[in-house]
């Protein structure tokens, strides 16, 4: 009697172990892991939540040693939805770091003209001075001047969304839009020529047309 009860009070110490290592991975799954990736960490509630029924543990009753069967069993059903909820955790953040990657490569994230052929940064976000109006106007992008015939990169993984060509004088004239996904565009004007069509998909640094000065503009640019 005394040997079985001396075996059960180690399982029980060992599971207590296991229960302090199991809440030591909890707390990097919520505060680090899932925080990387832009996810609200498991509610407390829902990692420590018991078993629902009144009658789980009445095959357990009625023995000399039912007190210690109860105590090890309830203790392996708490691990064992725990190490459940973990593993999901855990498969969620595996699909999150994939997906991490690709939207990594489609976040623009390199100078769409390169600096050798770069004249110099002409205008940048925010409000100047219209160079036709000579009104004060919001810029809603950068300026990058360049030679026309210079070479335009996609600045990040995408499909092409929108195309157009126009002789206007009061638009973007030759213009390309870029649909990155994960709320991101990026947007091309002014070119001299479009070396794409609409719904081709791009990779980051692929070739999708050239400087121009078409539309409102006072200068080769895009």
């Amino acid at each position: 009697i005394y040997n079985l009860e001396l075996q059960y009070s180690s399982i029980l110490e060992k599971m207590e172990n296991v229960e302090l290592v199991l809440d030591d991975i909890q707390k990097r799954d919520d505060n680090i892991y899932r925080v990387m990736f832009g996810v609200d960490p498991i509610d407390e509630s829902i990692r420590k939540a018991g078993f629902g029924g009144i009658n789980r543990y009445e095959q357990y009753k009625g023995y000399n040693y039912s007190e210690l069967i109860l105590e090890a069993q309830q203790s392996i059903d708490k691990l064992t939805k725990q190490l459940f909820i973990q593993s999901k955790s855990f498969d969620e953040i595996i699909h999150l770091a994939k997906n991490k990657s690709k939207m990594l490569a489609s976040i623009p994230a390199i100078q769409p003209i390169s600096n050798k052929e770069l004249t110099r940064m002409a205008s940048g976000f925010g409000r100047r001075i219209d160079p036709i109006y000579k009104t004060k106007k919001f810029h809603y992008g950068m300026d990058f001047s360049a030679p026309i015939g210079t070479p335009v990169y996609a600045t990040g993984d995408g499909t092409i969304e929108k195309i157009k060509r126009s002789r206007s004088k009061k638009d973007y004239g030759n213009y390309i839009l870029i649909n990155h996904g994960y709320d991101y565009q990026s947007f091309y004007a002014h070119l001299d020529k479009v070396l794409v069509s609409k719904g081709r998909k791009v990779k980051r640094g692929d070739l999708i047309g050239y400087v121009g000065n078409t539309g409102k503009s006072t200068a080769p640019h895009l």
